[in-house]
């Protein structure tokens, strides 16, 4: 039920910005929110300081970063 429900956040927040999910990007620093976020359609970017990412990647993260600071480069900005 988590993962559904956190799915139907993403999904929410997207039709609140009236954008298309598939346009969103989601941060995530669990393997829960990465699922949801990858259901959802989203480009999901996947915290993960402590490690290699390795399940979040298994998850179905596109990006995986280390630190907050690459983020922006990592979106574009």
């Amino acid at each position: 039920a988590s993962d559904v429900y956190k799915r139907q956040v993403y999904l929410a927040a997207a039709a609140a910005l009236q954008a298309a999910p598939t346009r969103c990007a989601v941060v995530e620093d669990t393997v829960t929110g990465v699922t949801a976020g990858v259901a959802a359609g989203a480009t999901v970017f996947a915290y993960a300081p402590l490690d290699d990412g390795a399940a979040l990647r298994a998850a179905g993260a596109q990006h995986v970063f280390r630190s907050m600071a690459e983020l922006p480069e990592l979106l574009g900005c």
